[in-house]
This record gives structure tokens, sequence and C-alpha cells, in this order.
């Protein structure tokens, strides 16, 4: 694999946004983002497995479909998954310290943390990366049906979100749905002329 320090630079800073936005936005209010980021947030919830673990586990799957339709895109979400789930555990210890000197609201939260996760997505979708969830996947729909990848990313998200709310409260889904509603309409942004 070639080695493209623009692309690289933009892997880890994109995924320092994702890092920030899950650790610092969402996981203080037990809001759920959509994709793999939000499957493993429940899995976090409801058993303390390490986040950036349950994210690793999940993307197997989309991994193999990239291994075998296009290793390009492989390699790099490789790198955007390994970059953005070691600095998901690495930010979470800051956690508190950042609660302490930032006070935010459950709804500010929500919708601050899915607009940096959702930039972070989309500056890795923007690079031909990702972090090998479902926005992977949907760059590989996108191929097939005429939608903007933010689009795409936010029905799959709405999908998850939903199957989440039966095992949250009323609050969570509101506040998951604005997480995934900024989140879409950042990454839209993102992967604008695409």
């Amino acid at each position: 694999m070639p080695f493209y320090p623009k692309k690289y630079s933009i892997i880890v800073l994109a995924s320092l946004l994702i890092a920030a936005g899950t650790n610092f936005f969402l996981v203080p209010y037990k809001i759920l983002d959509g994709g793999i980021i939000g499957i493993a947030l429940i899995i976090n919830y409801m058993s303390g497995v390490k986040i950036g673990l349950a994210i690793i586990l999940c993307s197997l799957p989309v991994f193999l479909l990239a291994w075998l339709k296009e290793r390009d895109i492989f390699y790099s979400s490789v790198l955007g998954l390994m970059v953005s789930s070691l600095l998901i555990e690495l930010l979470g210890p800051l956690q508190y310290h950042f609660l302490y000197y930032v006070e935010l609201g459950s709804i500010s939260s929500a919708v601050i943390g899915g607009f940096l996760m959702g930039s972070g997505l989309g500056l890795m979708l923007r690079f031909k990366a990702s972090t090998g969830g479902t926005d992977l996947l949907a760059k590989f729909i996108k191929r097939y049906i005429p939608l903007n990848v933010g689009v795409i990313i936010f029905l799959t998200d709405a999908l998850i979100i939903g199957a989440g709310g039966l095992l949250i409260s009323k609050e969570t889904f509101f506040h998951s749905t604005l997480t995934i509603l900024s989140g879409g309409v950042a990454t839209g942004l993102c992967t604008l002329e695409q």
C-alpha cells in the first residue's frame, strides 16, 4: 500500500473527532449513535465491554465484504478502524476531566457529538477510508442506489436506533435521533460532490 501522508493525517484527525464525539458527548448521557459504533455502544451500555473492542468485532463482516470487493478501501478502512478504536479507548479516561470543565445538557451533547462523529466519518469517506462500519457499507450501496452517502448512513442509523429503542428509554431514543440527524448532516456536507 503506497504511503499518502495527507490521507493518513486525515484518518487520524477524523478518528480523533469520532473518539471525542463518542467519549465526551454520547457516553456520559448513554446516547446511541447509529451504525457499528451504535451497536458497540449498546453492547457497552448493557455489558461493559470496551467500545473499541466491540467496534472491531462488529466490523468483521463488513471488512470481509471490503476485502472481496475493493482492497484499496479495505486497507484504508483497517487503518481507520484501528486508529478510531484506539483513540476511543485512549480518550475514555479523559471523560471525567472534560465533563468537569465543560457542562452541557443531553440535547446539546447529542447534537454536538453527532456532528463531530459525522464530520469524522465524512472526512474519512472523502479520502476513501472509513472506520469499517456502516459508512463503508453505505459507500458500497451508493454504487447501486443514487443517494448521498450521508443519506444512506442516516437511514441505516435510523434502523439501528430503532432496534436499540427496545433497550433504551424514550429520552435516550430522542437524544440518539438528534445524534444521527446531526451526524447525517455533517457526513453529507463532507461528502458533497462524491
